[in-house]
């Protein structure tokens, strides 16, 4: 499986936002819409920080 999990990162702490990612698209606002595996959505703001593929981590930060 090529999933990720999403979190985000303030003041060295991570948050998870969304497990299974399959899809993280850009949109025209500055967000960042995330979608998983089974068709859920969320959008956030903030900018992508880090992305380790082999560990299956996205990390974005405000």
């Amino acid at each position: 499986m090529c999933e990720a999990n999403a979190y985000m990162v303030k003041d060295d702490e991570e948050t998870l936002l969304m497990e299974s990612v399959d899809l993280v698209e850009p949109e025209a606002d500055g967000t960042f819409r995330l979608v998983g595996i089974f068709g859920d959505q969320i959008v956030i703001k903030g900018k992508i920080k880090r992305m380790n593929l082999v560990d299956h981590r996205i990390l974005f930060e405000e």
